[in-house]
């Protein structure tokens, strides 16, 4: 978040290492040698400061983000921005009164090149209307290096309101749609029996009045991939097909940001990893002319909601231990 905003045109005025775990904060600073500590209030209050970026746990980003937002500065989260209702009430308000922005980064959007080629295609009628997208998040669990937190769904929401958020943006996104009904979810354990309340599997299936949508997450990327999932979205078109293959294309061509389309004049492969990102820059400007080029605020907060709401329908999938993690 730090480095692609500062290469979009801003620049960094420190950063609060008490919200961090030690091994990101070890990397934070190895990559930004020269910004100085502060605290996070001293950040807030910096009458100088025009946007805050908060990756903290989960569970306290709704009251840095509400706090910044009264002190006068627009605000971006990692995903997810909100863990309950009662956060993403408390983020409306304070939006509300001051008139600032909250943005969520929801980066299997923003800041994956193929998305934008999609975008693109789709603008184009490449693929005719738009009717089903199926998402698919999965993760690498990386069990030796979580922090204690990582494991308690109190911490992050739960899985659909965590990983799940990418999914839901994406559905609205690409089907044009401004709001969406949770017809169903699940979200499950299936790991080490002594993380039983640890979510590792997900998913939700929504619909709109213009198209429906199929999400599932999961904890369960193999170690032989050689990233740390194989994001996937599929976008189903009247008149065609766009997958695409985010992070790698396994067994095939190498690196990321593989779109596949499939219209009526047949099959190809495009190379979207030259694509220009916007979403930093567009925040950036979002910032100064109170514009909202990269995001609409209504859909961060729709976002949110369905997101907590497939989470709370959501129900328990059973259990079948099997062997440790």
């Amino acid at each position: 978040m730090v480095g692609e905003l500062i290469e979009a045109g801003a620049e960094c005025a420190g950063f609060d290492p008490a919200t961090s775990d030690p091994r990101v904060l070890d990397g934070f600073r190895q990559r930004f040698p020269d910004l100085k500590p502060r605290s996070a209030d001293a950040l807030i209050d910096d009458p100088t400061i025009d946007l805050v970026a908060i990756a903290a746990v989960p569970r306290n980003r709704a009251t840095l983000a509400a706090q910044a937002m009264r002190a006068g500065k627009d605000v971006m989260v990692d995903k997810p921005g909100v863990t309950s209702f009662a956060d993403l009430a408390s983020v409306e308000a304070a939006c509300r009164e001051t008139g600032r922005i909250f943005s969520v980064c929801f980066s299997e959007r923003f800041i994956v090149p193929a998305t934008i080629v999609a975008e693109k295609l789709i603008a184009d009628g490449a693929i005719g209307r738009v009717v089903q997208t199926i998402g698919m998040g999965p993760h690498r669990l990386n069990r030796a290096i979580r922090p204690a937190w990582f494991f308690d769904p109190a911490n992050y929401g739960g899985i659909l309101n965590d990983i799940a958020s990418h999914q839901i943006d994406q559905f609205l996104y690409f089907t044009g749609s401004t709001d969406a009904e949770i017809v169903a979810a699940s979200v499950g354990h299936f790991g080490s029996d002594h993380l039983s309340e640890f979510q590792d599997f997900g998913e939700v299936l929504l619909r709109s009045d213009r198209a429906c949508g199929y999400v599932r997450v999961d904890w369960f990327t193999a170690d032989g991939l050689p990233t740390w999932g194989d994001g996937r979205l599929t976008i189903l078109g009247t008149e065609g097909t766009i997958e695409l293959r985010k992070y790698v294309d396994i067994a095939g061509r190498p690196g990321t940001d593989h779109v596949f389309l499939v219209d009526r004049r047949g099959t190809r492969h495009i190379d979207a990893s030259r694509e220009p990102l916007r979403y930093f820059r567009d925040l950036v400007t979002d910032a100064a002319a109170r514009t909202e080029s990269a995001v609409a605020q209504a859909h961060t907060f729709t976002v949110c909601r369905l997101a907590l709401e497939a989470q709370a329908k959501a129900a328990r999938v059973p259990a079948h231990s099997g062997k440790p993690q």
